[in-house]
C-alpha cells in the first residue's frame, strides 16, 4: 500500500510538469493572429501568387492564414466572410467579386471590429477598407491605347469586360478614355468574360460568329486575352488581329515572345502580395498604415519582351 503511494507521489512531478506543458501550448496556441483571405477566384493564377506571397510571410511569424474562394461568388464569399468572422479572424484581406455587392458583409466585419485589407481592386465605400492595395488599372488601359495609336493607324476594336470588378472597369475606362474623341478607333462590340478563359472564348465566339470583324481585342486581362486569341484562331484571325491583356502572366509574357499577342501590362501580384503583409502587421501592430497604395505597372511588347523574365510574375 505504501509502495503504490510512494509511486503516486513520485508522478505528481510528472503530471505537473505536463499540465504546465499544455497551458503553455494552449497559450502559445491562442496568441497566434488569425488572418483570413478571399480573392475572387482562385482559377486566377494571379490571386494564387498574392496568397503564396501572404503566406509566407504569416506563416513565417508563426501566425495563420485561412484562404477561400468564391469562384466569382458573391453571395459565396459573403458567407465566406462571416464564416470567417465566426472564426474570431484578426483582420481580413478581400479581393470582391463584386464592389458594390460585398459592401453589407464589410459593415458587418467593421462593426465586429475586424480591421479589412483590400486587394486588387476597390471597394464602392473606401471608409471600411483600412488599406487599398491596388495596382495603376487606369493606367494600364491608357498605355494598351496608346500603343495602339503608336501601331496601328485606325482599327475596329471588341472589349472584353468585367464590369463587377472596380479594377477591371479601369483598365478598360482607361483604354476608352484614352481612344475618346479619335474617329479612326471603333468599338465595333463588347461582352463580359468575367476575366475567365473559358467565358472569353465562347463570348468572342458568339460575336464573330454575329458578324462582328475585329482589327483589336482589348481584354481586360491576360486569361481573357488568352480565351480570345483560342477563338481568332479558331477563325484564322490571329494573325490579323491585334490581342491586348493585362496582367504580365507567364503565358501572356510568352505569347508575346513569339509574336502571336501584341502586349500585355505587367502588374506585379509579388509585390501587392507583400506589400498586403506588411500592411497586415502594420494596421494589427496599431501603426500608422497608407489607406491607398498604387502598384506601378509596365508596358510589355515585343520590343521589351527580352527584358522580363518569361517564367515567372514580375
Amino acid at each position: 500500500m505504501h509502495e503504490k503511494r510512494w509511486s503516486l507521489l513520485l508522478l505528481i512531478p510528472f503530471l505537473m510538469a505536463a499540465f504546465v506543458w499544455t497551458l503553455h501550448i494552449n497559450d502559445a496556441r491562442d496568441t497566434r493572429l488569425r488572418i483570413g483571405a478571399t480573392y475572387m477566384t482562385m482559377n486566377n493564377p494571379f490571386y494564387s501568387v498574392i496568397d503564396e506571397e501572404l503566406r509566407l510571410m504569416i506563416e513565417s511569424r508563426g501566425d495563420i492564414l485561412l484562404t477561400r474562394d468564391p469562384a466569382l461568388s458573391q453571395e459565396r464569399q459573403n458567407e465566406q466572410i462571416r464564416d470567417l468572422l465566426h472564426e474570431n479572424v484578426d483582420l481580413l484581406v478581400v479581393n470582391p467579386v463584386n464592389f458594390i455587392e460585398v459592401t453589407p458583409v464589410l459593415e458587418e466585419a467593421q462593426a465586429a471590429g475586424v480591421p479589412v485589407v483590400v486587394v486588387d481592386s476597390q471597394v464602392s465605400d473606401p471608409s471600411l477598407a483600412r488599406c487599398t492595395i491596388v495596382s495603376d488599372n487606369y493606367d494600364a488601359g491608357v498605355l494598351c491605347a496608346r500603343h495602339l495609336q503608336r501601331t496601328r493607324d485606325s482599327g475596329r476594336i471588341i472589349l472584353l469586360e468585367h464590369p463587377d470588378a472596380q479594377s477591371a472597369a479601369d483598365r478598360i475606362a482607361g483604354f476608352c478614355d484614352t481612344l475618346a474623341g479619335d474617329r479612326n478607333y471603333e468599338i465595333i462590340g463588347s461582352a463580359d468574360c468575367a476575366g475567365q478563359l473559358e467565358l472569353a472564348m465562347p463570348v468572342l465566339t458568339e460575336l464573330l460568329e454575329a458578324g462582328l470583324h475585329p482589327d483589336i481585342v482589348m481584354a481586360l486581362n491576360d486569361p481573357s486575352a488568352m480565351g480570345a486569341m483560342a477563338a481568332l484562331e479558331d477563325y484564322d484571325m490571329l494573325e490579323s488581329v491585334s490581342v491586348y491583356g493585362v496582367d504580365g502572366a507567364p503565358e501572356a509574357k510568352s505569347m508575346i515572345a513569339e509574336g502571336v499577342m501584341t502586349a500585355t501590362v505587367a502588374q506585379s501580384p509579388i509585390r501587392i502580395g507583400q506589400i498586403a503583409a506588411q500592411s497586415v502587421y502594420q494596421i494589427l501592430s496599431g501603426e500608422p498604415c497608407q489607406k491607398e497604395i498604387i502598384v506601378p505597372v509596365e508596358l510589355l511588347t515585343f520590343e521589351n519582351i527580352g527584358d522580363a523574365a518569361l517564367d515567372g510574375w514580375q
